[in-house]
């Protein structure tokens, strides 16, 4: 099987991620044929078929990974992505330099490969790929992982830019980047992510940034900003883990001074690059509240897209996380929360393609 055809086998076109077989199929269908203009369900596939084709020649591709399965209070990031790209398609905003790649279908009880049993996968397969031979990954940070790799060699220049999903979602792309280029990686959002293991699990929401920082060669290249949710201090995480933080409070007390130092710290890393993994939870409370685990005193929007815009150039991908449509606490919440996610993604591209 050649890359475009796996590719084409692991991946669904744009929307199409979450398995849906009655309940919703006619909605979903009603998006992609938006998503791609065209009236049709051939035409759909037809047009995410033309759109692989030009992998080589693009200059930024996204991933739709409709997954919350790592995610550990509130879940409804599934259809973050869904979500948000329907918000671009109506701002009208969306850069002419990225190319939608489509999802990564979504088993929802599955995360990655690594923690399931032979003969799950097995099953999986057969039930995912009926008739293909191929031992293809069957969860989603697996398939994830292995559509970014068939991505880079395609076009090993291409920036990755991701929407899901919860946060562990985002590691695939930092992972594969991190293969090819010296990068750093900075992440708002209200929760370090550091830990080795949660409950015994390698791969989830609270996880994905330990093994990011692995990734990257640690050295203070992961740099988290609008941490206030911890239970240890901002010494243990910079002790233990070699990364750089700036907490909310900080920031919040001094905004000015902080963005200059976290621009400052970024360019004294000699990367080659950022990426930039954007928490909506970062983000306070009053502005994004539709995410599994909102927080207060957070980040300004104006603060963080400040951020995006001071970063410019340097940004080589990046993502917007845990955005939960369905996690309502006000009237507003979704489409405040979308609204303000897709402003994130649109400037993140603006900044990275120019």
């Amino acid at each position: 099987m050649n890359p475009l055809d796996e590719l084409a086998t692991i991946l669904r076109p744009a929307g199409g991620g979450i398995f849906l077989f009655s309940t919703g199929k006619a909605q979903q269908l009603a998006l992609q044929q938006r998503l791609y203009g065209v009236s049709s369900e051939a035409e759909v596939q037809q047009k995410f078929r033309e759109r692989l084709e030009l992998i080589p020649k693009a200059r930024g591709v996204l991933l739709g990974i409709p997954s919350d399965v790592g995610a550990g209070f509130r879940r409804g990031s599934n259809l973050g992505p869904q979500a948000v790209r329907l918000a671009l398609l109506e701002r009208g905003t969306l850069h002419a330099g990225l190319l939608d790649l489509g999802d990564v279908f979504a088993v929802p009880q599955l995360l990655h490969d690594d923690m399931l049993s032979k003969s799950q996968i097995d099953a999986a397969r057969a039930a995912i790929y009926p008739g293909v031979s191929e031992a293809l990954p069957v969860s989603p940070l697996s398939i994830a992982e292995r559509a970014w790799e068939l991505i880079f060699g395609l076009n090993p220049n291409v920036k990755p830019f991701a929407l899901g999903g919860d946060h562990s979602t985002a590691l695939p792309g930092v992972m594969a980047l991190a293969k090819r280029r010296v990068i750093g990686v900075v992440q708002p959002d209200a929760h370090t992510d550091l830990l080795e293991r949660r409950l015994g699990i390698k791969y989830c929401f609270a996880t994905w940034s330990w093994h990011a920082n692995e990734a990257i060669g640690r050295k203070q290249r992961l740099v988290q900003v609008g941490i206030r949710a911890s239970g240890k201090s901002r010494e243990h995480w910079e002790s233990t883990c070699d990364v750089r933080q700036f907490w909310a409070a900080d920031i919040l007390r001094d905004p000015g001074a902080a963005i200059d130092q976290v621009v400052e710290h970024v360019k004294s890393l000699g990367v080659t690059g950022v990426y930039f993994s954007n928490d909506v939870d970062g983000t306070d409370e009053a502005f994004a509240d539709a995410t599994g685990t909102p927080e207060p005193n957070g980040l300004t929007p104006e603060w963080v897209l400040e951020l995006i815009g001071r970063l410019g150039p340097q940004i080589a991908g990046g993502d917007v996380m845990e955005v939960a449509p369905v996690i309502t606490p006000k009237a507003d919440s979704a489409e405040r929360t979308v609204t303000l996610a897709a402003r994130y993604f649109e400037a993140t591209v603006m900044a990275a393609l120019g």
